[in-house]
């Protein structure tokens, strides 16, 4: 019935045009030559060289995150054990108020010079602080010096991070078919979850064969110096990857752009972008706030929680988690093609609704000190975690256009993660001491899930559809000319968003 409206008004206004005696302006159609054929082997190297950059900056959250309790001790061994642990978490949380100023610096260059260099440098950034922090001497040796560079550090983790997951998903979304970002967006936090488990997985095998006197004295370097080849590796793979296809055809149609074309474009600088895409902002502020607030719950917070609150020791509370985030881990791709099948929004409905539902039974289970219901506890937290995760990489990058994709995105994500993400651990652990209710931390949970289910609500599907700013992208050239086939039909193609020149002057 709407598309019969729709002939019926094209043909009223053709009408219209021919008596007053002009012709009607042909509407422009797909061509073959529109659509992008994805190369294969281009883009499993594309996913290969971002995934090691994820990975590596979640081997130092896991890292960090698994020695907190021993992080305190060293930076601040005169302080009360409660204010060493709070310590601890708080540099962590300090760590993100530098992410919003990578996010705004690294995306704005991301935009400009290209993903792929900026990929790089962040990549560098991460590891050699990571690496530094190992070899940082402790408070008994240089004072309150040891805290100060710690956060300094910290702070370069941060600044640096601020534009990796930006760029990173923005690039793996640019460089994959459109009806299946979902799972390959997923593969990236994939490594995510892989690294924090790598990282748990150095810290328990350091616990099992040192001592905790040999922890506290040299042990706990050992996993950030081991950033420093992993970097090196993962630096590697990076510089192999060649720029994304849709970034790179923005910049060539710039090259053919007159200043009129110009000066009628997107938004200049990060006052103009936000003025021009906050309501995308604050979607993806809400969302990214929902999802990073249990998964920092789960991966950073919980080995704190099972220490120093349910008694564990610091290996059991190290060893506990990681066969959790190991089978979260391989679910997170499945989740990601099921957002293909069934779309993004679903998906994250999924996510919000469980966090609401199961957080609660999940520290009930944690509470009862066992390790069945330990482990049952843990993976009712994972669950969530799984479906947001999964679908965050490829539904933030679809709220923005292809000339803004990496600022926009650079904003929203580590603005959202330094305000929710970052701190959950810390306001967790402190509502936890204010209060003394153990199930404080599931109404935390659910109350950044209910923000995110409003987000939800109102968010555009993006599955299956071009991103915005860029032309189709398909797996194969029959698919390509079975898209051109049916564009009056498709539902999933609307040629007046595609960036024909017509449309990118509108």
């Amino acid at each position: 019935m709407t598309e019969q409206r729709t002939d019926s008004f094209a043909q009223i206004k053709a009408l219209l045009a021919r008596r007053r005696g002009k012709k009607a302006p042909e509407k422009r159609r797909l061509q073959v030559s529109d659509v992008n054929v994805v190369d294969k082997a281009m883009l499993k190297k594309a996913v290969g060289g971002t995934v090691v950059g994820n990975t590596m900056e979640w081997y130092d959250v896991g890292v960090y995150g698994y020695l907190a309790v021993i992080m305190g001790q060293v930076f601040l061994s005169d302080a009360p054990s409660n204010v060493q642990v709070l310590f601890s978490l708080g540099v962590f949380a300090v760590t993100f108020i530098a992410r919003p100023l990578g996010g705004v610096i690294f995306g704005r260059l991301g935009d400009r010079l290209g993903r792929q260099r900026i990929l790089a440098m962040t990549l560098i950034l991460m590891a050699a602080s990571t690496f530094l922090i190992g070899v940082l001497p402790n408070y008994d040796t240089i004072g309150f010096w040891a805290p100060i560079l710690l956060i300094l550090l910290k702070l370069i983790q941060g600044f640096s991070t601020g534009g990796e997951y930006a760029g990173a998903t923005t690039f793996v979304s640019e460089y994959a078919p459109d009806a299946r970002r979902g799972f390959f967006a997923s593969i990236l936090d994939l490594g995510s979850y892989f690294g924090f488990a790598i990282g748990a997985g150095v810290v328990s095998v350091m616990q099992l064969i040192l001592s905790s006197e040999e922890m506290v004295e040299w042990g706990w370097r050992l996993p950030f110096l081991v950033a420093g080849p992993l970097g090196a590796i993962a630096i590697y793979f990076r510089l192999k990857i060649e720029e994304s296809p849709a970034f790179q055809a923005t910049m060539d149609a710039q090259e053919n752009k007159t200043e009129a074309d110009v000066a009628a474009e997107g938004p200049k600088g990060t006052r103009a972008l936000i003025r021009a895409y906050w309501r995308q902002i604050v979607l993806a502020i809400a969302l990214v706030a929902a999802a990073n607030t249990v998964g920092y719950a789960l991966t950073t917070y919980m080995p704190t929680y099972l220490t120093d609150s349910l008694g564990y020791d610091a290996v059991h509370g190290t060893l506990l988690t990681i066969p959790v985030l190991v089978a979260m881990s391989l679910c997170i791709p499945l989740t990601g093609r099921l957002s293909d099948r069934i779309g993004r929004r679903p998906v994250l409905w999924i996510g919000a609704g469980s966090t609401i539902v199961l957080s609660v039974p999940a520290f009930l289970l944690l509470g009862v000190g066992e390790i069945w219901s330990t482990l049952a506890g843990l993976a009712l937290i994972a669950f969530p975690v799984t479906f947001y995760v999964a679908n965050l990489a490829s539904s933030l990058p679809a709220l923005f256009p292809t000339s803004s994709r990496y600022g926009g995105m650079g904003i929203a994500y580590n603005v959202a993660v330094a305000i929710f993400g970052g701190t959950a651990p810390f306001i967790i652990e402190g509502l936890l001491q204010w209060t003394g209710n153990d199930l404080t931390p599931a109404f935390y949970l659910i109350a950044t899930s209910i923000v995110g289910a409003i987000a939800i609500f109102f968010m555009k599907e993006s599955a299956k559809r071009p991103l915005p700013g860029s032309m189709p992208s398909v797996e194969t050239d029959a698919e390509a000319q079975e898209l051109v086939d049916t564009q009056d039909t498709n539902p999933n193609i609307d040629l007046d968003e595609l960036p024909f020149p017509e449309n990118a002057r509108a």
